[in-house]
């Protein structure tokens, strides 16, 4: 048995109940981790009320990340052994004291990597990185603009925006946020106030040469009208609870593109690249240049709260689960 948040419909996060549920046995290629960290994400909380892009059947037990030592594998596992500390990205099952998984879903982790980083570096850091990477294609001396700079995402790219070389505007809607995003490397952090004037005159009348937008409403739409020239506004998701709309006039007329970022989709359709990518994250860890800021570790049973201040924006950093 293993002690579990479990939705057993979807709904409020309040309706999540703290239960014990069995626990197979490891079929052939699959693993069991003895959690010491689960990441709270903001998708937790749409899959949980049932807004999130997929819907697992129920009942099922939220979670998309967990970091702990392998207690038993599968008679095909060839990959991690009992003993093991890993990360694992997962579907959903994360909150849990035991979890259990294909073996393909677990990296092993540095000696020296706390499970809380580990947890971070996979959906906050590997979703950021892959937006500035891949899809932005973001150059040294380029100016990005990061909105909702102080969750978990913004922070990852605030700090992977200055790990690439780029001038880090970070926007935050507190003094508070602001000054989290400037210690951890932002050039300059701003408020949501009059965004689009803000942006131009930051920029010299140019505008942004990438937008990275976890906040979607009213912050899309300044930003896509301080867009520079051959610009790219990465959708990252809609934490304002608005997802907008674009005057695709603006596209046309200003020349910038939209890139639409879905981690989950590119973690699943290009696995060999997402394994360089958390490679290149753990070297970048070992070496400082990235550092997550835990906002805060808390017992398993805490899970609805934690996702509830989550999904009202109330959280600076990274939360964690700890079983």
């Amino acid at each position: 048995m293993s002690r579990a948040i479990v939705c057993r419909e979807f709904g409020p996060i309040d309706q999540l109940a703290y239960d014990e549920i069995d626990l197979p046995a490891p079929g052939p290629n699959e693993v069991v981790i003895a959690s010491e960290a689960a990441g709270v994400n903001y998708p937790d909380g749409l899959l949980v009320k049932g807004l999130y892009q997929v819907k697992p059947p129920t009942p099922f037990v939220p979670g998309m990340e967990t970091a702990g030592t392998v207690v038993a594998t599968g008679t095909d596992v060839k990959t991690v052994s009992e003993g093991d500390r890993v990360v694992a990205l997962l579907q959903h099952g994360g909150y849990a004291e035991r979890v259990l998984t294909d073996a393909r879903n677990v990296i092993r982790l540095p000696d020296a990597m706390p499970a809380a980083d580990a947890c971070a570096l996979l959906c906050a850091y590997g979703t950021a990185h892959h937006a500035l990477k891949q899809r932005a294609q973001l150059w040294p001396k380029e100016t990005l603009v990061v909105l909702g700079a102080a969750g978990s995402t913004g922070l990852a790219a605030v700090q992977i925006g200055k790990a690439m070389g780029a001038r880090v505007i970070a926007v935050a809607s507190s003094k508070e946020k602001r000054a989290l995003a400037a210690e951890n490397g932002a050039d300059e952090a701003i408020g949501y106030d009059n965004l689009k004037d803000a942006l131009k005159e930051r920029t010299d009348g140019k505008g942004a040469d990438v937008v990275f937008d976890p906040v979607g409403g009213d912050a899309f739409d300044a930003a896509s009208r301080a867009m520079a020239r051959n610009g790219r506004l990465l959708v990252v998701g809609f934490a304002s609870g608005r997802i907008p709309k674009l005057a695709v006039n603006l596209t046309l007329v200003k020349e910038y593109s939209v890139v639409g970022v879905f981690w989950g989709n590119f973690t699943a359709r290009e696995p060999d690249l997402f394994s360089d990518n958390m490679q290149e994250l753990f070297a970048w860890h070992a070496m400082g240049r990235v550092r997550p800021h835990i906002e805060g570790s808390h017992p398993l049973a805490d899970a609805p709260n934690v996702l509830e201040r989550i999904l009202d924006r109330g959280t600076m950093g990274k939360s964690i689960l700890v079983p």
